[in-house]
């Protein structure tokens, strides 16, 4: 995962927390899209990911967009 080559890369500072969008491509050609949140706590920085890979990327982006559709419906302030 560390040889992934970086194609895109998006930093979104949040607060206390840091998030990383990702768009690699691995040895083989396949994509991969990747979200890290990084956040220090007591000094030291945690960092959790998650990986979609090329294959599963129509059902996560339709599932985020549903999402997203659902939280624009939301009153102001409920998010």
């Amino acid at each position: 995962m560390q040889d992934d080559k970086v194609l895109f890369t998006e930093k979104v500072s949040a607060g206390k927390r840091t998030y990383f969008v990702d768009v690699k491509e691995n040895k083989q050609g396949s994509h991969i899209f990747k979200i890290t949140e990084s956040r220090k706590n007591d000094g030291e920085f945690i960092r959790n990911n998650v990986m979609i890979f090329q294959e599963d990327f129509d059902k996560i982006f339709d599932a985020l967009e549903k999402a997203k559709s659902f939280i624009q419906t939301l009153p102001k302030g409920e998010y």
